[in-house]
């Protein structure tokens, strides 16, 4: 129980930024329970980055690349056991032939893309002697865009590809520089799932309930700020209501309506989102502080 305990607050902690006990204590509030601990400590005002839910390193490289024939667009995220290998021309040359056989041959899911590549990963492993993993990848249509730009940060950290329905160069490519640095989670507001919504509300009233500043507000007041906290929280995350990278003083939405184009559709794969790795001392700075 102890060691599963321990592994359970290094998830909590990466997924909000609160301390150790605070961690311990929202567990152990909540039956253990992830989400709702995750949730307790955002009532109680202990969570520093609950947006940054499961973004822990991991090591490979993430690209997109471009059919010279179609004009369609893959985007893949492939994993690799350390950061030397993953900075080696070995390991890339493993991942654009990923590329290039997904794009060639289309496969419908990852399943059957990774029995497609499996004789690449397996000669990879024989020469470099790591466990190697094609993650995740997307293929975006170019029958069904007319225009993607795609873009690669950092050699492979981060790479995104955004489809618009008008052909604009160099707005495509600031919009994806934008989506990038910016991590939007939704095209719009309307695309919130409305269970997640309800679920946001009551998280905010529940931190209300909290917040000395609040106390004694009228019910239909606190309903509206409420509403506007919200609001405001899903409004960080949608593509649209971002202050546009290239030009701060305007929202991507506004850029876009003066250009006259929409975005169809983007994706961002950022290496190592959502994958545990385990710290070796962890378990003993944990172990320290319960004692």
């Amino acid at each position: 129980m102890a060691e599963n305990l321990i592994d359970l607050i290094k998830v909590l902690r990466d997924r909000t930024g609160a301390g150790l006990m605070d961690c311990k204590g929202a567990l152990l509030a909540n039956d253990c329970n992830l989400d709702k601990a995750t949730d307790w400590l955002r009532e109680k005002g202990l969570a520093k980055a609950a947006k940054k839910a499961d973004r822990i390193a991991a090591e490979g490289l993430a690209i997109t690349k471009v059919c010279e024939k179609c004009g369609c667009v893959v985007v893949l995220e492939v994993n690799c056991e350390t950061d030397f290998v993953a900075k080696g021309d070995a390991f890339r040359a493993l991942v654009e032939g990923c590329a290039e056989l997904i794009l060639k041959n289309r496969p419908a899911s990852l399943e059957a893309a990774k029995e497609l590549t499996k004789d690449l990963f397996t000669d990879a492993t024989v020469k470099m002697g790591e466990k190697f993993d094609l993650r995740r990848f997307v293929i975006l249509d170019k029958a069904n865009y007319a225009y993607i730009a795609s873009y690669i940060h950092m050699g492979g950290k981060i790479a995104v590809a955004v489809a618009l329905d008008k052909e604009d160069a160099e707005l495509g490519k600031g919009l994806a520089m934008h989506i990038a640095a910016n991590n939007p989670q939704y095209l719009s507001l309307n695309d919130v799932n409305a269970a997640d919504v309800e679920h946001e509300k009551q998280v905010q009233l529940e931190a209300a309930k909290n917040d000395p500043k609040l106390a004694g507000k009228p019910a239909e007041m606190l309903a509206k700020i409420i509403d506007a906290k919200v609001t405001k929280y899903y409004s960080e995350m949608v593509l649209g209501s971002q202050a546009f990278l290239m030009d701060d003083s305007k929202t991507v939405a506004q850029v876009l309506k003066e250009k006259g184009v929409n975005v169809l559709k983007f994706v961002r794969y950022q290496v190592g989102e959502g994958i545990e790795k385990r710290q070796d001392d962890f378990a003993n700075e944990v172990m320290s502080q319960m004692k």
